[in-house]
């Protein structure tokens, strides 16, 4: 066997050994994102909450584990990067989450479907992660291009009172800010209702704008809350 063999053998024995001696945590999660300011300051946002929740309480109940990668790339290559940080990651993630829009990427549909090969869950939204947030506000099933998704934030951010500047893709609170106004729970309903026609394998994500699935994840991860938003 030559050296390059031989090495590739011994790399390959000790990644193997790195993979079986990991932690496996049913609360794990892995959330890469293609943008690098809107969807990882909404997701930290809610671990912060989560993380303010169980750090306060005396159950005894873990904290579940929750890692979020904002990593500026799209489709095939954001897979490629939740590939490697699944395979280095300290724990087994059981629940990995690719978050990306469709934008004007001509392979969303093979990239969504490559993800779930993989076994990642993708929230997807078409065109943009900004409907996903306008959907806090209000339902709409209007197929408006992404720019005008992120006009009608801009209003409705000045009419909540939410910011004097509007809407902003780098607002590090953006979680707090919509949860302020009960938007949370308002978007997943809204979400739901309009997914509610959508079939896995039928419809094609490419075709169904406006379209998200950001709302299970989200969902997914506000049920370690467990509270009931009341507008107080």
């Amino acid at each position: 066997m030559g050296s390059d063999d031989l090495f590739k053998k011994r790399h390959a024995e000790r990644r193997k050994k790195e993979h079986d001696f990991k932690e496996t945590k049913p609360d794990s999660f892995l959330i890469v994102t293609e943008g690098t300011r809107t969807e990882p300051n909404y997701f930290s946002g809610l671990k912060r909450r989560i993380e303010e929740k169980y750090g306060s309480t005396v159950d005894i109940q873990e904290m579940p584990e929750i890692d979020i990668r904002g990593e500026g790339m799209a489709t095939e290559r954001l897979i490629e990067a939740a590939d490697i940080y699944v395979s280095q990651g300290k724990v087994m993630y059981q629940n990995v989450w690719l978050v990306f829009d469709k934008d004007d990427f001509p392979d969303f549909d093979e990239a969504i479907e490559e993800g779930h090969k993989r076994g990642y869950r993708v929230a997807w939204s078409n065109q943009s992660f900004e409907y996903w947030l306008f959907l806090h506000f209000s339902y709409s099933d209007s197929d408006l291009h992404r720019h005008e998704w992120i006009k009608k934030l801009s209003e409705l951010f000045n009419a909540y009172g939410l910011s004097k500047n509007g809407y902003s893709k780098n607002m590090e609170d953006l979680y707090d800010k919509l949860d302020s106004i009960c938007g949370v729970e308002t978007a997943i309903g809204n979400a739901k209702r309009r997914m509610a026609g959508f079939v896995e394998g039928r419809d094609k994500p490419s075709e169904y704008s406006p379209g998200t699935m950001v709302h299970i994840l989200v969902e997914q991860l506000h049920s370690y809350l467990k509270e009931i938003c009341n507008g107080s």
